[in-house]
């Protein structure tokens, strides 16, 4: 088990009432993807009070604070996403949602915080010689926020040696850190299938191409491209979570609509799913007389950490706390996470911390879920010890 109270240095944990009180106040006033104006407002307002340069509309409102301190030419990048979700809150806490329908039910509002509170420690102390990039990104939440800070020039603006973010994992104990070199979340994508037939009176079932039935074969054909043609040791889901087609039932429609969840944990699987997809749901349209429009979705890559830049943000851990509070090589996540567009853009890791298993440890992406503010203190400390390891004076990490 991981130690019951973490070593806190004193200059973090001065701040650490005033790190909840930020978290509550974003927790209370949630943004969904790129309409994150208030939050933008208060990370530049604070950032810019402790001497950080601040550079916004990266990406829509997604910000940068840079803090260069000696000669050093090294960089880093720290990661935190500010983007809430569209769910009805149901913790009943006195700082819940004041919007109706939305919900920072991830844990966003506690990564922003704890970042600011590195933030604060990192500028009155200026421990480390060369530069740290923090960025808060918008819409990491399926609109893929990562990707369009990249596009807007993140990389060529702050260039990083190396990029760290991390995820709050419920049911994991307060103080314990996970890492995992190399894949560690699953990619997503999706896939919108419009089934074309020719619609009929109920009696006359022989007078249609029935999309209903040419769909149904289409459901159950899917499933056997994980069960037959990826290699069991690998992970794939496809995932049929709506279909749609039809208003009566003596009528015959002529189009069904599917929608499909398709992950992977491993960069060749992503792609032959994507192939065997295809080929499955054409070749049945074509059995039944039917047509088949398939809108593929690239969404978020497979998540692959560097293997140096892991271990080198595990050591830190190890180093703070022991072993007792690392998991190595922590399970692949089957979620998805955009910070794997960064990722294939500079060298970095991405890590989990856990969240506990008490009140509000659900899983995230639940009306009950709520951020552990136990962490927020944890997690500015250990931001703080990787830059200083990683922007060590004197010397290279």
């Amino acid at each position: 088990m991981p130690p019951a109270t973490p070593d806190v240095p004193a200059d973090i944990l001065q701040y650490d009432a005033d790190m909840r009180a930020v978290r509550h106040q974003i927790h209370a006033h949630p943004e969904l993807a790129y309409e994150e104006f208030q939050t933008s407002d208060l990370v530049a307002r604070m950032l810019t009070e402790w001497g950080f340069i601040v550079t916004r509309g990266i990406g829509g409102t997604g910000l940068v604070g840079t803090l260069k301190v000696g000669d050093g030419d090294r960089a880093i990048g720290i990661r935190a996403d500010m983007d809430a979700l569209p769910i009805r809150e149901a913790t009943g806490k006195p700082y819940a949602s004041v919007y109706e329908g939305k919900m920072h039910a991830c844990g966003h509002d506690g990564h922003t915080a704890t970042l600011l509170g590195a933030a604060r420690h990192l500028a009155a102390t200026r421990n480390f010689d060369g530069t740290v990039h923090l960025i808060f990104q918008p819409a990491e939440e399926g609109l893929a926020g990562a990707r369009a800070m990249i596009e807007d020039g993140l990389f060529e603006r702050f260039p990083c040696d190396a990029v760290f973010a991390y995820h709050n994992m419920p049911g994991m104990p307060v103080g314990m850190f996970g890492f995992r070199a190399g894949p560690a979340t699953a990619s997503s994508d999706t896939v919108k299938l419009k089934v074309h037939g020719h619609g009929a009176h109920g009696s006359t079932p022989h007078e249609a191409v029935d999309p209903v039935l040419c769909a149904a074969h289409i459901v159950l054909a899917l499933q056997s491209i994980v069960s037959r043609n990826v290699d069991p040791r690998r992970m794939a889901v496809i995932t049929v979570g709506a279909i749609h087609g039809g208003d009566a039932p003596n009528v015959i429609p002529d189009t069904v609509d599917l929608a499909l969840s398709v992950r992977a944990q491993h960069p060749q699987v992503r792609t032959q799913l994507r192939e065997r997809i295809v080929d499955v749901v054409n070749a049945q349209a074509e059995v039944f007389g039917a047509r088949v429009d398939v809108d593929y979705q690239w969404r978020y890559p497979v998540l692959v950490n560097d293997d140096d830049m892991t271990e080198l943000a595990r050591q830190v851990a190890l180093d703070w706390l022991g072993p007792q509070a690392v998991v190595d090589n922590f399970e692949p996540l089957t979620a998805s996470e955009d910070f794997s567009f960064m990722l294939q853009e500079c060298p970095g890791s991405f890590l989990i911390i856990g969240n506990g298993d008490g009140a509000g440890g659900c899983m995230a992406h639940n009306p009950h879920y709520d951020f552990n503010d136990a962490l927020l203190p944890i997690g500015a400390t250990y931001w703080t010890r990787l830059v200083e390891r990683f922007l060590s004076i004197g010397g290279n990490a």
